[in-house]
């Protein structure tokens, strides 16, 4: 069973790695094999090469990312709520996300899921 504190302190590295705009730290976070749906219901992005080139490009929006309350923690799962903030043609937009992750033993990433959809994105009309 992994371990609740490792967990945390993943979803923590994960959101500062982000704003950093360090895609490597994100990887680093995933175990071999692991799967990214972003959002739920899109393709997947499985193994390490998908999912450093799904943040790379990812992160060159410029977004920034802050976590909404408390990380939730059930069993190997971690769910948080969290605030994409970024600036596009010098509009300000927000979206609102919901991730989950699932993790192995070893405390590493096996599956994420960010669940929004259009009601959740704020600013880009």
């Amino acid at each position: 069973m992994p371990d609740p504190v490792q967990m945390e302190a993943a979803v923590r590295e994960y959101v500062a790695a982000f704003d950093a705009g360090a895609p490597e730290r994100v990887a680093a976070l995933f175990a071999e094999g692991a799967t990214v749906e972003d959002p739920v219901g899109s393709p997947q992005h499985m193994g390490h090469d998908a999912i450093l080139a799904f943040y790379t490009t990812s992160m060159q929006t410029g977004a920034k990312l802050r976590l909404d309350g408390p990380v939730r923690i059930a069993g190997p799962f971690a769910a948080f709520a969290f605030t994409v903030l970024l600036e596009l043609g010098g509009k300000e937009m927000r979206v609102d996300v919901i991730d989950t992750f699932r993790f192995d033993d070893d405390n590493k990433v096996t599956e994420m899921r960010a669940y929004f959809g259009p009601t959740n994105m704020h600013g880009f009309a």
